[in-house]
Parts: structure tokens; sequence; C-alpha cells
């Protein structure tokens, strides 16, 4: 079998445009003052990153904000491309990464199942099989015919978890999601990330509970300033086997 991810010395480089002239005086400023001018700085979020995560295990990308984790885990999900390197994935990638991505707002949270699901190539009818359940996790009843633009950020996660552990993704990526929404539903997503990692489902999980990640994984990578400075094996019996 295949490994579920593989990151071959990926890197990713960002232009950032300081001073951006957006009309004709201020370019024409920029002619004659030199702190008018628009500047370009290169900034690499990531520099050579590689590691394999075989079928069924999971790893814990930990660092502080800017560190690069989020970066990664989006050039992993295919939102972002690399600057150098690649990933390969094998399996049904699913990326809680950010509340709002893959819904529309004008639609209904019934509606927007249906849209999150195609995103994971899922057809309609595929889909019909998993509402029920997709509904009822989420605990959304009441409001699943109300315009997503009316949910709070809470109610949007609870949504976008649900269609994404309904569908049995192969691969999870999630970052910080799990910080959104109250106790209850937390633990009931952490309790159902633990259910599907003793069913077989690889997980990168972004975190900065250093305690939440020695429960779920397998691993873990440290990253700073886009550099991994730390990684290897969590040595505890808490997280599923």
């Amino acid at each position: 079998m295949p490994p579920a991810i593989i990151v071959e010395h990926v890197s990713k480089e960002f232009i950032l445009r300081h001073n951006r002239a957006m009309g004709l005086k201020t370019r024409f400023l920029g002619l004659f003052h030199k702190s008018k001018r628009e500047r370009h700085e290169h900034f690499l979020a990531l520099d050579d990153v590689s590691f394999t995560l075989e079928r069924g295990k999971a790893l814990g990308l930990l660092g502080h904000n800017g560190s690069g984790k989020s970066t990664l885990l989006q050039i992993i999900a295919g939102i972002l491309q690399p600057s150098k390197g690649r990933v390969i994935t094998n399996g049904r990638v699913a990326p809680l990464i950010q509340l709002g991505v893959g819904f529309n707002p004008e639609l209904t949270g019934y509606e927007n199942i249906f849209l999150n699901a195609s995103l994971y190539g899922f057809l309609n009818k595929d889909t019909r099989k998993h509402v029920k359940d997709i509904i009822e996790f989420s605990e959304l009843e009441h409001f699943i015919d109300t315009p997503l633009k009316n949910y709070s950020s809470g109610m949007q996660m609870r949504l976008g978890f649900a269609v994404a552990v309904n569908l049995q993704p192969d691969i999870l990526l999630a970052d910080e999601i799990l910080a959104v929404g109250d106790q209850a539903f937390q633990d009931k997503c952490l309790d159902k990330i633990a259910e599907m990692r003793r069913n077989g489902m690889s997980l990168i999980l972004v975190s900065h509970n250093q305690e939440q990640v020695e429960k779920f994984c397998d691993y873990f990578i440290q990253l700073e300033h886009g550099i991994p400075v730390n990684h290897g094996k969590i040595e505890t019996e808490a997280h599923p086997s």
C-alpha cells in the first residue's frame, strides 16, 4: 500500500507588495519620492520540508503563528501550489482548514451540504445517502433550511466538520478548526476523530495544543519560520492504536 501523503522538498515563496500604487497620482509621486515607490519583498513561508505519512497514521504540526503550518496544510490540500517540490496524496482528502471554504453564504445549509460534498468528488446521488447523518451530527436540524449567511461561525464549523467526517475521507486535514464552537461539540468532534483513526483514517492536525497532538498523533513536526526544527515519534498510549 502506498503512503497516504508524501511531501518532497516543498518550499513556498510569496511576493509581498509594499506601497502598492493604486492610482496615477501615487505612481507620479513615486517618481520623486523613494518612500512612495512600490517595492516587492520575497517571503519564504516554507523551506525544504519533506516527510512521509503512512496510511492510518497521524501527524501533528506544531509551531507559533507564522511558522508555516497552515501554508503547508493548504499545499497538501491542493489550495496552494508549492514554489518547489511536490506533494502526493493517495485517497480522498477532506480539508478542514478555513471556515466558509467550499460554502456559498446565499445557499441554505442543506444546499451547502451538496455543494461542499461535490468538492470531495461526490455526486449528488451519493451525497443523499449521507445527508441524514450529516444533519444529525451537526445538530442543525432546525436551521438546515436557513441561508448560511445567517449562521454563526460555530454553526458553520459544525456543518463543515459534519460534512467532512460523514463522507468517510481517507485523509483528514484539520487546522485549528476544532478551537471553534462550544466545549460539548469540540469533545464530540474529538471523539469522532478518534473513532475514524481507529478505522484507519490518516490525519494531519495543526494545533497549538501539544496535549491534543500527543493524544491523537503518532508523530510530530515542529516548524519555525518555515523550517522543520524538530520532529519525532510521540511516545504515548493515549492516541488510538
